[in-house]
């Protein structure tokens, strides 16, 4: 159903960014400055052209990207229930899922490699509740209800201690972990640029949704071994909370987008339903493109037989 995809193959861009490596190390120094909080400047218009630009290859990188995940797509259902259970089954069967990475880290990998997993993660970390509310803007209103839901979870229903992203970043302080983007996977960069660009764009808004639904979907099997592996390696529950967190509230959270984002939207636009596919999809393969990267860094010298077979 879904053949391997190759996101290195996806071609030259510029001669400043020849390929999908250096364009994403671009465009991750590009989004930490154009998404950070700043003042009014004299050099605006540097910047603006700067952003034109950056954009551009944005774009460029996001419908290579569709033209290459076609395939995966093109007979996706429009009707609602019809397309719910494609997307579900994405779940089951879609890029990446069940991974043998994870059950290694439940069960197998040591405090170091188990850290240098969550550095890449927190590298590649676009901010949930951050991509939610551009999401949100003008969907309507039972769609952007459903968000504000969501949103409202990551702020912690209002307490400031249980937000999510604070949760997070608590453990990558408690692991002493210090991501950056120059020691990153490029794979891992690339999901969060891609991630960024499509809750930024209206034109991808859809595709968004998607992108966002399938984390919801198929986070908590991968987050819950995380979790144990934490456990089972001695670390705190404050550095375990975040993981132990989302292996449940996301399976509630999956049922909500469905029932009260995704069906209603694929009502009121049948069309809509491949484009929803699409995020889907490209999120999935995005994941499923770090996970191999992640396994040949980790297991080189670990797994060497079970590497070189795959």
């Amino acid at each position: 159903m879904f053949p391997g995809m190759r996101l290195a193959a996806l071609g030259h861009f510029t001669p400043e960014f020849p390929d999908a490596e250096t364009l994403h190390r671009g465009l991750a120094h590009w989004n930490h400055r154009r998404l950070a909080v700043q003042t009014p400047h004299g050099d605006w218009q540097t910047d603006l052209s700067a952003d034109h630009r950056m954009l551009r290859l944005e774009g460029a990188w996001i419908e290579a990207f569709r033209a290459h995940i076609a395939p995966m797509v093109e007979a996706v259902p429009s009707d609602p229930e019809g397309f719910i259970a494609w997307f579900e089954d994405l779940k089951e069967s879609g890029p990446g899922q069940y991974d043998p990475l994870f059950a290694w880290l439940e069960g197998e990998a040591d405090l170091d490699q188990l850290k240098w997993f969550l550095t890449q993660e927190a590298a590649g970390e676009a901010g949930f509740d951050d991509l939610v509310a551009y999401t949100q803007v003008k969907l309507p209103a039972r769609p952007k209800m459903e968000l504000a839901r969501n949103y409202w979870d990551e702020m912690g229903r209002g307490s400031l201690g249980g937000m999510h992203g604070p949760m997070l970043d608590r453990t990558v302080q408690g692991l002493g972990l210090t991501p950056t983007i120059e020691g990153t996977a490029w794979q891992s960069l690339a999901l969060a640029n891609t991630m960024t660009a499509l809750a930024t764009t209206r034109r991808y808004t859809y595709q968004s949704v998607g992108a966002l639904g399938v984390v919801e979907l198929t986070a908590p099997t991968r987050v819950g071994c995380v979790a144990e592996g934490l456990k089972r390696l001695g670390c705190p529950p404050e550095q375990r909370k975040y993981f132990v967190l989302h292996a449940q509230l996301d399976i509630e959270h999956s049922r909500a987008w469905n029932a009260e984002a995704l069906i209603p939207l694929v009502e009121e636009n049948p069309a809509c339903a491949r484009h929803i596919a699409e995020g889907a999809v490209m999120r999935l393969v995005l994941g499923e493109q770090c996970f191999e990267s992640y396994r040949a860094h980790l297991w080189a010298h670990h797994h060497p037989l079970v590497y070189a077979a795959e």
